[in-house]
């Protein structure tokens, strides 16, 4: 039996609805007699191509550049923070885009009674809903197939009683419309601009009327047994016991984002691109439904199953969301929904081929969404991957790699032309065309706007795919981008003429601020430790890489140079671990991010009792209470340093029910943050999906452990939480692990190797550490009596 989650009536609002995705269709799900979908598209983005360059081409113009740079430094240096700020305002572009609402699928059931559950399925991918018209059961299937790149809803009864009217509209600018017996295909208009919430002065949207045509199409198409036609926008079945419905979509942005440096793109007709659209619907139709969603699950099977959680030892089976999840009292299934959800969600919203998924996964209702959806990379877009490596979902992740490599022809122009520096560069947004500038236009603060560790920190999450598969091919793959990176750091940091050592300056600790002299919050600095952890890390990676592909590569000595001139990671007067590369003091002490303890986590950088006693300290002073990616990232770092209680506090905060008003941004002070909304997703508020996938990793994380050269088995297990097992997890060097546990202690652990090599690894438990040697291709066994951990 698989694991489901039941709605116990259809969706009033958005965050009711049921989500569903093949990387490429997302479809929130409402259901009922008169059931909305809302459908997005991963490549409906406002903007178009050439914007990242036209913006670069602008600043510099206006004088941005290395020699203002020198400016900004100087002026730093001088304690005339003002100027600095000043001119660094003039390094920054408009805004990055916005990710939008694509089409909304309407269809009308006749004679259904009452409100139908809705039921997700979280191993196969599907909601199904139960429904009774006019006393004659039937059911309705949705779900997204990958292998046909459609939309399916399947609806069978038991007698000829389905009589359903479908409709297909669209928020953006509908250009045409085609309605026939059999289908509807819609004409639409993507705007080439889209202004963040923040920047009410420009106008919300700009559509062309030349330069960029981004014009996108969607078919909806049906085959029944009984009698379709049209009325006027409506296609209508009447009469049916069984109903196929495919939903297709095709846009130009598509084209270019598989062949940007193609004709392809740029050459097709709208004509062409309709036809997509229509091919595809009618193509998924050709074959039966059964063998369609056969297909599906199987695809899913395949390519997005990922790891299994039975915490508590319960897992299969149907379970209520408000009853069981949101308000229960099982702790252990509670903890392992969550986890299996954020699985769910990864695997739906990415997937190879396909854009990376964004703050909101690749589902969004808004034409202004918050933070406009986008790619946030000072801590979000890296969270919505921490659980890929860990929880086997090598297909997902691979979208990460495609938007690094974008942002890395994008930003290789950015660090010559703006910083004088080799190797590619990325700050704090980006978007579907690879946004590699500042953001701001002018008047951003330098706390969010100016920071130049985006493209650094991505580059981790690229070295994790690589250690947790052991595959040297993938190394082999993203070494450019790891070495152009690590480039970049190398030409960014300047001497410090005091110490002998080496700094970055101008330098942010994300988002946060430090109070001045005159008591005035301040963000400019110089290494900020989030900056050198980031730098120190990528380097000693870097430097790996070069010895595991067997290099010669001349940027290993100056990588080895730079090492030695690096800060270390100290602790300060008070015992944490320092945020400024001074004693400054915090303007906010419990500030959401915590952007230092990426030494921590996911790095591996606190190597030393000392170290680890500073991060927990840094924890404690931050304090309990955050939105759904500061829980999820606090409930990591609480795992890695085995702090199993407080992890397991900090998650019970995190998933408790947000019923407040989701559209209202929460108030800095933090009384108002919170946890997971009626369809689970979690909030900021407003909605940030960031928090479901690093919940999954941050659960991952307690269990399993493989950093510093060695596996922990249950690090952080909370005393509540005595009996479980978890299959698939990954480790790194290419393993799989299978773990049972009884009365808090390890049963047993079962190693599979995953990439064709035979591995020798000490596996540490209870206290004690074990050598185990597993077989290429085969498995080995530890089994340990309840006494003996």
């Amino acid at each position: 039996m698989t694991l489901r989650l039941a709605w116990a009536e259809p969706a009033r609002d958005w965050v009711e609805a049921i989500p569903l995705g093949n990387g490429r269709i997302g479809a929130m799900v409402f259901g009922g007699a008169d059931a909305r979908i809302q459908v997005n598209d991963a490549t409906v983005w406002s903007g178009d191509p050439a914007g990242p360059a036209a913006a670069l081409d602008a600043l510099v113009a206006a004088g941005a550049g290395p020699e203002r740079l020198a400016e900004v430094r100087s002026a730093i240096d001088a304690g005339d923070l003002r100027r600095a700020e000043a001119l660094l305002m003039t390094f920054e572009g408009p805004y990055s885009q916005e990710f939008l609402p694509f089409v909304d699928l309407e269809l009308r059931t006749r004679g259904v009674r009452g409100g139908p559950a809705r039921v997700l399925d979280l191993d196969e991918s599907h909601v199904t809903e139960r429904l009774d018209i006019d006393g004659t059961s039937a059911t309705r299937r949705t779900y997204v197939s990958a292998p046909a790149g459609c939309l399916f809803v399947d609806y069978a009864a038991d007698g000829p009683v389905l009589d359903v009217d479908l409709r297909l509209s669209t928020p953006l600018r509908e250009t045409g419309r085609a309605t026939g017996d059999a289908e509807i295909t819609l004409d639409v208009l993507v705007p080439v601009d889209g202004a963040p919430r923040h920047e009410p002065a420009v106008p919300a949207h700009r559509w062309a009327t030349d330069g960029f045509d981004h014009f996108a199409a969607a078919t909806v198409a049906a085959h029944s047994d009984g009698t379709q036609g049209r009325d006027g926008d409506l296609l209508r079945i009447r009469g049916a016991s069984r109903l196929l419905i495919a939903l297709s979509t095709s846009s130009r942005a598509a084209l270019w984002w598989g062949d940007p440096d193609g004709a392809g793109w740029r050459a097709s007709s709208h004509e062409e691109i309709r036809e997509r659209a229509r091919a595809a619907a009618r193509a998924a139709l050709g074959r039966a439904a059964a063998e369609r969603f056969a297909e599906h699950v199987a695809d899913v099977r395949d390519h997005v199953s990922g790891a299994r959680f039975a915490i508590g030892g319960r897992r299969a089976g149907i379970w209520d969301v408000e009853r069981d999840i949101r308000r229960g009292t099982d702790e252990g299934l509670r903890a392992t929904v969550i986890a299996e959800y954020g699985r769910y969600l990864l695997g739906a919203s990415s997937r190879a081929g396909n854009p990376a998924a964004n703050l909101q996964g690749i589902w969004n209702q808004e034409m202004r969404p918050p933070w406009s959806s986008n790619y946030t990379i000072n801590i979000n877009t890296q969270m919505n991957y921490w659980p890929g490596p860990l929880l086997g979902l090598d297909d997902p992740v691979e979208p990460l790699a495609a938007l690094v490599r974008r942002l890395a022809r994008t930003g290789s122009a950015v660090a010559e032309r703006l910083y004088g520096a080799r190797g590619w560069v990325a700050h704090h947004n980006s978007d579907l065309w690879g946004w590699s500038l500042p953001v701001g236009m002018g008047h951003g603060a330098p706390s969010w706007a100016i920071w130049m560790m985006g493209g650094v920190w991505l580059s981790h999450n690229l070295w994790d795919r690589y250690e947790f598969s052991g595959d040297r091919d993938l190394l082999a793959d993203l070494w450019p981008l790891l070495r152009g990176a690590a480039l970049f750091c190398l030409d960014w940091l300047v001497d410090d003429l005091a110490t002998g050592g080496l700094r970055t300056i101008p330098s942010t600790s994300p988002e946060n601020l430090y109070l001045g002299p005159d008591g005035r919050p301040e963000a400019l600095t110089v290494s900020a430790t989030a900056d050198v952890a980031l730098i120190r890390a990528l380097f000693l990676r870097a430097r790996a890489a070069i010895a595991e592909l067997g290099l010669s590569d001349p940027v290993d000595a100056e990588l080895a140079a730079a090492l030695a001139r690096l800060p270390d990671l100290t602790p300060g007067p008070d015992g944490r671990l320092r945020e400024w590369h001074t004693d400054l003091v915090d303007a906010d002490p419990r500030h959401r991010h915590l952007s230092p303890m990426v030494a921590l986590y996911p790095l591996d950088l606190v190597a030393t009792p000392e170290l680890a006693e500073a991060a927990r300290r840094f924890l404690d002073g931050r304090g309990p209470g955050a939105m759904g990616w500061s829980w999820a990232w606090k409930i990591a770092l609480r795992a890695r340093l085995g702090d199993a209680a407080q992890a397991r506090d900090l998650l019970l905060e995190a998933i408790t029910p947000f019923d407040r008003d989701h559209r209202e941004h929460s108030p800095v002070d933090g009384s108002d943050w919170g946890g997971l909304l009626p369809n689970l997703f979690s909030t900021h508020p407003p909605v940030q999906l960031d928090g479901n996938y690093g919940l999954a990793a941050a659960i991952a994380e307690m269990l399993v452990q493989s950093h510093g050269g060695r596996v922990r088995l249950l690090p952080a297990l909370p005393a509540e939480w005595p009996d479980g097992r978890v299959t698939g997890l990954r480790v790194r060097g290419g393993l799989a692990v299978d773990l049972d546990w009884k009365a808090g202690a390890v049963r047993e652990a079962v190693f599979h190797d995953v990439r064709g090599a035979p591995h020798r690894i000490v596996v540490v438990t209870g206290g004690d550490a074990h050598t185990l040697d597993v077989p290429a291709r085969g498995t080995a066994a530890l089994s340990l009596p309840t006494h003996q951990n």
